[in-house]
């Protein structure tokens, strides 16, 4: 779990840097962060999936992903526990509260990184990969926080409950984590990432919560696949 902490704590000390910078900052400043934010999730999405080497299990996964992910009205609830959130923790009015959980959440938690690392951590006691991407976590989340604010910070929950789990359940998860599964996972995430910087750009608002169910779809695909 100390690989996992670190990410957690990079992300905290990050938000804390990016919100002491978003005080300081004219609306001017924080719209062209905004953009460059947008742009940098845009090029993370699409890096993430080109990876895929099946495109078909992409968008069978992110068809049932989104069925189920809509059945839950998972964005809904976000934005309920979102506004709650913001009612009690945030005192400077900040918009878009909601979002700026979401867009670190998935920033954060889902690709190949966040995965590896934390299999590698819990099987092989190796924790350099969730150490590197602690320091890109910590850095982002400055950039993050300086434009939506302390929602970003409680993304760190977020980290710590989804890397946490997979490094205490590595020995249960890590036969259904082949190699393939983990790069169609980063596929999907990928697709939903570019979704994100879509509505961070207000291109087109992209309920990207109810599609989260799925990234966890394409090990079961490619189980049920190997049986067939």
């Amino acid at each position: 779990m100390l690989g996992t902490l670190v990410n957690v704590g990079a992300i905290v000390v990050g938000s804390s840097i990016g919100l002491l910078i978003k005080g300081g900052l004219p609306e001017r400043f924080r719209n062209t962060i905004m953009q460059a934010l947008a742009m940098f999730v845009i090029v993370v999405g699409l890096m993430g999936a080109m990876g895929t080497a099946n495109a078909i299990l992409v968008l069978i996964c992110l068809v049932i992903g989104t069925i189920i992910g809509e059945a839950i009205d998972i964005d809904k609830r976000l934005e309920l526990f979102g506004g709650r959130v913001k009612d009690r923790f945030s005192k400077d009015g900040e918009s878009n509260f909601a979002q700026g959980f979401i867009t670190g959440s998935l920033v954060y938690c889902v690709g190949a990184m966040a995965i590896v690392g934390s299999l590698n951590a819990a099987i092989q006691g190796d924790n350099s990969i969730l150490y590197t991407k602690a320091v890109l976590d910590g850095v982002s989340a400055v950039l993050f926080t300086s434009v939506y604010g302390i929602s970003v910070m409680l993304a760190a929950v977020s980290v710590l409950v989804y890397q946490g789990a997979l490094t205490l359940l590595a020995g249960v998860l890590a036969p259904f984590l082949s190699a393939a599964a983990i790069t169609e996972m980063s596929a999907v995430g990928g697709v939903l990432i570019l979704g994100l910087g879509f509505s961070i750009m207000e291109i087109k608002h992209v309920k990207v919560a109810n599609m989260l169910p799925a990234v966890f779809l394409p090990p079961i695909y490619l189980l049920i696949a190997s049986l067939i």
